[in-house]
């Protein structure tokens, strides 16, 4: 029979308190419910008397976001546990550690975070993380490469990758990503202003074809564990930090999902900054900051990728010459199509993003969806042409432009 049952603060409090080498024997403990958006219940515990902090993530049965009307797994706090996990043994400095999993309970407790930020309330800010593309780069390197047929024992793949099957958490990501931008589901939320341009989606066949292209890849191809939720409210960061949370939607899917879920959700920050950049100038300069990172988010993933390849690859055939350029051209076309899926689908889906949605003035925030719109379709028509990260870049510099009235 299952314990499984909320926490309280109370409850929290006295969970924490349980949990050997922690706090000391009878201090005074607190609890604030912070909550983390969409899906789970999140407690800080903190002791009065050090200041030291835990984070008790417990999983409902049901989305927050929506209600008891949403049922979902409770199994997913041990695939988010798990992951963290196999993360942290692979770049324990990204990750925030865990202390403990209780499946009765569907409760993690972690590393408490608090001195860093949120990624995107970071960049909304214009905040500039000189390290977060070489850490970004280097944990998309060795999470991706060591969990796949590239650098993991094949057999050994095969049984990691059945305990992260995840189905009711894809399910999600299949509908709320793949189907519903492009047609009038219930789900969709999308803007009276802009809804001229929800239904080009709707109507457009050709650009459905590569969205099926890129469905089917994420629905078949398993090439690595993924974070499988990679965006820039998943991060937490500081100048000198940068530790990657919550992934509860990890699967073994395809690689450029998540680089794609990084370099999306910079893109859509540079779209916002049409809101949030008090003149021209400093717009400019901020979203030539964003498209350097992008560029080096995905630089400083390849040069890690092929040096992991390199020396650890444990596939004799896949080291024959040219196929490790082939394989990376290839991924680097699914970091496109799936950059530009995941920057529509924060337009007119279910759960958009703050970096356009918290815009107060409503003309800039229109250009912003537009802009948004803009390239994210584009990335997806281009996406199986894409020859370099330059001319990924190169898709976002021109729609910014004709979306603002000017010709390049």
């Amino acid at each position: 029979m299952s314990t499984y049952h909320p926490l309280s603060e109370a409850q929290a409090i006295e969970y924490a308190r349980q949990i050997p080498d922690l706090f000391q024997p009878g201090s005074e403990l607190t609890s604030h419910e912070i909550g983390d958006g969409n899906l789970n219940l999140v407690f800080r515990i903190t002791e009065k008397a050090s200041g030291k902090s835990i984070i008790l993530k417990q999983a409902l049965p049901y989305a927050k976001v929506v209600g008891e009307s949403w049922p979902l797994t409770l199994d997913r706090a041990r695939i988010e546990s798990e992951a963290l996990i196999i993360e942290e043994g692979l770049v324990p400095d990204l990750v925030p550690h865990v202390y403990a999993y209780d499946a009765d309970l569907a409760l993690t407790v972690m590393e408490d975070l608090s001195d860093h930020v949120i990624m995107r309330k970071g960049l909304i800010e214009r905040n500039q993380y000189p390290l977060f593309a070489e850490h970004i780069g280097r944990f998309l390197a060795n999470t991706l490469f060591f969990t796949s047929d590239l650098g993991k024992n094949q057999q050994e793949k095969k049984i990691q990758q059945g305990r992260f099957i995840n189905p009711e958490l894809c399910k999600i990501t299949e509908d709320l990503i793949f189907d519903d931008p492009y047609r009038d589901a219930e789900t969709n939320s999308i803007e009276a202003q802009i809804r001229d341009a929800a239904e080009q989606l709707w109507a457009d066949s050709a650009l459905h074809f590569e969205v099926a292209i890129l469905r089917q890849k994420f629905l078949t191809n398993a090439q690595a564990l993924l974070h499988g939720d990679l965006h820039t409210g998943s991060i937490f960061i500081k100048p000198d930090s940068t530790k990657v949370i919550d992934p509860e939607f990890a699967y073994y899917g395809p690689m450029g999902f998540d680089i794609g879920a990084v370099l999306a959700n910079l893109i859509l920050n540079f779209a916002g900054q049409e809101g949030w950049s008090p003149d021209h100038e400093s717009r400019q300069a901020y979203r030539a900051y964003l498209l350097q990172t992008v560029k080096d988010v995905w630089t400083h993933f390849e040069a890690n990728f092929r040096a992991l390849w390199n020396e650890h690859g444990v596939d004799r055939v896949f080291q024959t010459p040219g196929y490790q350029d082939y394989f990376l051209k290839n991924l680097l076309q699914d970091t496109a199509g799936f950059t530009g899926a995941k920057m529509v689908r924060r337009i007119v889906g279910l759960a958009h993003v703050a970096d356009i949605d918290k815009i107060e003035n409503s003309a800039a925030r229109e250009r912003a969806q537009r802009m948004a719109l803009a390239i994210g379709t584009s990335l997806i028509r281009a996406n199986r042409q894409v020859t370099s990260i330059d001319e990924l870049i190169a898709v976002a510099t021109k729609e910014s432009a004709v979306e603002r009235g000017f010709v390049l």
